[in-house]
């Protein structure tokens, strides 16, 4: 049973699956229906919402109608879990459909999963976690494809809550034989220069803001691209370069001297925010909840706070 117009259910669909042919499986009707239904609600708002190439995506008109879309589904799941209550004796949350958050990579490797887990245990959540770096992750909230994420930005989004979640610290790490070789004169724009550096992606700025603190000078050190939070420490202590990582994934194997701080009296501490659609839904109150305890624990706490 669904309360949302099939119009609707059919644009998220698409968006959700990729395709109108994994759209119609979903939905159990054929991929023209789905078209038809689609070309129908383009023609009622008068703007192109779908690219259709595959996989699917929104124009910029279909990211304000998913934005809008999405916060609705949740509120048409809980109306059916409280008017089929025979379907969710057991778990409460089992009727929804998996929530869509975004969240970094060290977050989701160091806090994000315990508070996903204990969510799924008490109310039968399921979730559709997507993974981008905690500068670019609110991108995911404004084209609607996720309903919250985690972020370093604390301004909101129209429609949007934010709550203040700590800071993530990391420390400047190095295998004992690379920093001793690289790092001897000590940490500043000539050693910098010089030693490998690791970063994640392209994305990831965190790198270059620590040596920003350290010095102003335009630097071109040879680079390595490593996109994995646990891999990072790994390869820092194969020798590969130095990175950031963070300190809840660090401390093993600095106390195994597998690696250590290249600079202990410098740090980086980022702030994350919780950033979710502004409607009144048990599922997001519920969300928020274990993501601020989970990270009361892990983060160091919110500048401020």
């Amino acid at each position: 049973m669904d309360l949302l117009h099939p119009q609707l259910a059919a644009f998220a669909a698409v968006l959700e699956e990729g395709s109108f042919e994994a759209a119609a499986r979903r939905l159990c009707i054929t991929p023209s229906a789905v078209s038809q239904r689609i070309k129908a609600l383009e023609d009622r708002l008068g703007q192109v919402l779908l690219v259709r190439q595959p996989p699917c995506r929104p124009t910029p008109a279909g990211a304000l109608l998913l934005r809008r879309v999405r916060p609705m589904q949740l509120l048409e799941a809980e109306a059916l879990a409280d008017f089929l209550p025979e379907k969710n004796a057991h778990h409460p949350g089992a009727a929804l459909r998996p929530i869509p958050i975004a969240v970094n990579s060290d977050s989701l490797d160091t806090w994000v999963l315990g508070a996903l887990a204990q969510l799924h245990q008490q109310y039968g959540y399921l979730f559709d976690v997507r993974v981008d770096d905690q500068d670019h992750t609110l991108d995911l909230l404004r084209d609607g494809s996720v309903l919250g994420v985690v972020t370093a930005n604390g301004v909101p989004v129209q429609g949007c809550t934010v709550q203040a979640l700590g800071a993530m610290r990391y420390q400047a790490i190095a295998a004992p034989e690379f920093a001793a070789r690289h790092f001897h004169a000590g940490v500043n724009a000539a050693t910098l220069a010089r030693a490998p550096i690791i970063v994640f992606n392209r994305k990831d700025a965190l790198q270059w803001r620590f040596v920003r603190r350290i010095t102003r000078a335009r630097l071109a050190p040879p680079m390595h691209y490593l996109p994995t939070a646990t891999g990072f420490i790994d390869a820092a202590a194969l020798g590969l370069g130095w990175c950031l990582a963070p300190q809840a994934l660090v401390q093993p194997a600095l106390q195994a001297g597998r690696v250590v701080c290249i600079d202990p009296e410098r740090w980086l501490d980022v702030p994350l925010h919780w950033q979710h659609a502004g409607v009144r839904s048990d599922t997001l109150q519920h969300l928020s909840t274990a993501l601020c305890q989970a990270a009361k624990t892990a983060l160091q706490p919110a500048p401020g706070g």
